[in-house]
C-alpha cells in the first residue's frame, strides 16, 4: 500500500512541477478566444474524477472578452434529470498573453488557466491548475467549435495531457450530451 501512495505522491510532484513550465500559446488572440465551446476532452489526476469520470458527458462553455482584456466564462452541463448545472467565474488577465487566474467560490481554490494550443475557429487545448491550501491539482480541457472532432486531435489532446503527468486512465474524451441555454 505505501508503494502505490509513494508513487501517486511522485505522479502528482511531476505533474505540478511539469505544470509550471506549461506556457500559454505565444500568438494568443482573446477576441478569437470569445463565443461557444463545447467542452470534448477532460484529464485530471485529481482523486474526485476517478468517481465521476463514467459519468461525466460533454458541456458547453461560453467565453466573452471584456473591455478590460479579461473572459468572462459561463460553463452548463445537462444534468441527466433535466436541471442544468451551471458555473460562471470572471478570469482576470495576466500579465502574459493567454493566462488568466480566479478564484472558485463553488469550490474554494485559486486556478491559474492557459491557454496552451488554440486554432480558435476549431479547437483549443486548455491547462487549468487548480490550487486550494497546499494541494495543488492539474486539469486539461479540450475546446472544440463543433461536438465532432477528429482522431488527430483526440491524439493530440491525449499527448499533451500525458506530457503534463496526467495518467492515460485520467484521460477522457466525454460523450455527446443536450444542451442547456449558455445565457
Amino acid at each position: 500500500m505505501m508503494t502505490g501512495v509513494l508513487k501517486m505522491l511522485c505522479v502528482l510532484l511531476c505533474a505540478v512541477f511539469t505544470s509550471a513550465d506549461v506556457m500559454p500559446m505565444t500568438d494568443f488572440n482573446l477576441e478569437k478566444m470569445g463565443g461557444k465551446w463545447y467542452l470534448i476532452g477532460f484529464a485530471t489526476n485529481a482523486k474526485w474524477f476517478v468517481s465521476h469520470k463514467a459519468n461525466m458527458k460533454m458541456g458547453t462553455a461560453m467565453m466573452v472578452p471584456t473591455e478590460d482584456g479579461d473572459l468572462d466564462l459561463t460553463c452548463t452541463n445537462l444534468k441527466s434529470d433535466g436541471s442544468c448545472w451551471r458555473l460562471t467565474h470572471l478570469a482576470k488577465k495576466t500579465e502574459t498573453p493567454g493566462r488568466f487566474v480566479f478564484y472558485s467560490q463553488r469550490w474554494g481554490n485559486d486556478n491559474d488557466m492557459r491557454v496552451v494550443d488554440a486554432k480558435f475557429d476549431e479547437y483549443a487545448l486548455v491547462h487549468v491548475i487548480k490550487t486550494k491550501g497546499d494541494v495543488s491539482e492539474v486539469l486539461n480541457k479540450l475546446l472544440s467549435r463543433t461536438t465532432d472532432i477528429s482522431n488527430d486531435l483526440k491524439e493530440k489532446f491525449r499527448q499533451f495531457s500525458l506530457d503534463t503527468g496526467i495518467l492515460e486512465e485520467n484521460i477522457a474524451i466525454l460523450p455527446p450530451n443536450g444542451e442547456c441555454s449558455v445565457a
